[in-house]
């Protein structure tokens, strides 16, 4: 079996179906994971033998399970002896099983560039054999989306593909030309217009900072306009972090681009939600690179709780703020209730004391943790 890099944060607990390798566009610039890798397709049988080794292995460690007491239940000691005794794979199979085994996610970057004949086939085949399956994600670029006929999706859609995961990241055009994102705004509001004439659920990923210090206010009200034509189902924020293997981050080393700081960001969302009007998106900050993760509702209704949220951030003192920025990053908070834990609160303090006794740089420490988290 052949599992990529990377897939969302909601599907932690699926099962990984390799369809393509790779990215077939490969030239973002706030984006490192495919750099220097060649795209290709798998073939239609190469990726049923997959699916036939994950039926093997699930069926397996049923066996297990059954031979060890455990009634055929996947338990999490049957998913530790799965993985020691049948391996990694077994380990992830038995992962899977343990939360129900009711979702996929189809890897790489763009698995729609794959025919819809080819995909329906590779969808049929996962579902007979995994016929409790409810779920099946993807990550799609938004112009592949745009390029696809609704009826094409609507044929993906009725074969179980239920969701499109897209990288929308700025509805900005000339923010979309500096990242080389290979796509328009009016190319993300058709793509994601198709996607939901087709009856498929629409999450779309919102990159708060990639606009920098100079275009932080054409990104956010761009982004706005877009997410307000499509009314996706999700609206996900994934803050960015440079790295240098990320092309963006040679622009940051010769100074000519800025990495607003994590106020100026915060400011950025509270615009762009400021903005967002008209639509029913359930609005999620749900990983690890955002500052506030806990930003979470749905629209219209949600607006003035996360508004307040975010004002509740900013009008902290500045000794506040920086406390729970750095609390965030060293993993001690999670949400702005957490700065009245003494425990806690006390254990960031000492850590800000001995950065000071050093003499560091307590917001360059603080973005170092961020880009950890990629």
């Amino acid at each position: 079996m052949e599992w990529g890099p990377i897939r969302p944060p909601s599907e932690a607990a699926s099962l990984y179906l390799r369809l393509t390798r790779n990215c077939p566009w490969n030239r973002c610039r706030f984006c490192h994971i495919y750099k220097g890798q060649r795209f290709s397709r798998r073939s239609v049988e190469e990726i049923k033998e997959d699916i036939r080794e994950a039926r093997h292995l699930a069926d397996r460690i049923k066996e297990l399970s059954w031979a060890y007491g455990h009634a055929g239940e996947v338990t999490p000691e049957v998913v530790q002896m799965a993985a020691y005794r049948l391996g990694e794979q077994a380990g992830h199979i038995a992962i899977w099983l343990y939360h129900g085994a009711k979702t996929v996610f189809l890897q790489d970057a763009n698995s729609l560039v794959m025919s819809t004949d080819d995909l329906v086939e590779v969808l049929d085949f996962l579902r007979e054999n995994f016929s409790q399956v409810e779920r099946i994600t993807t990550y799609a670029r938004a112009k592949t989306l745009a390029r696809k006929p609704v009826e094409d999706l609507g044929r993906l859609r009725e074969a179980g593909l239920t969701r499109v995961h897209v990288g929308l990241e700025t509805g900005y055009d000339p923010l979309l030309e500096y990242v080389q994102k290979g796509v328009t705004a009016a190319e993300q509001i058709e793509g994601g217009r198709r996607a939901k004439a087709a009856g498929l659920e629409l999450s779309e990923y919102v990159m708060p900072g990639l606009g920098g210090r100079a275009w932080w206010r054409e990104h956010a009200l761009g982004t706005a306009e877009v997410l307000n034509a499509v009314d996706a189902d999700f609206i996900r924020f994934r803050t960015l972090a440079l790295i240098p293997s990320m092309p963006l981050y040679e622009e940051l080393a010769a100074g000519r681009f800025e990495v607003p700081t994590e106020d100026e960001m915060v400011r950025e969302i509270r615009l762009l939600i400021e903005h967002l009007d008209g639509i029913t998106s359930y609005v999620v900050s749900d990983h690890s690179l955002n500052l506030l993760m806990e930003l979470e509702g749905r629209l219209p209704e949600a607006k003035p709780e996360l508004l307040a949220t975010i004002d509740r951030y900013l009008s902290l003192p500045e000794e506040e703020r920086q406390n729970f920025r750095l609390g965030r990053r060293l993993g001690v908070y999670r949400q702005l209730d957490d700065l009245q834990d003494y425990g806690r609160r006390r254990q960031v303090q000492e850590v800000l004391a001995r950065l000071a006794g050093r003499g560091a740089d307590v917001e360059q420490v603080v973005v170092e943790l961020r880009n950890r988290c990629i």
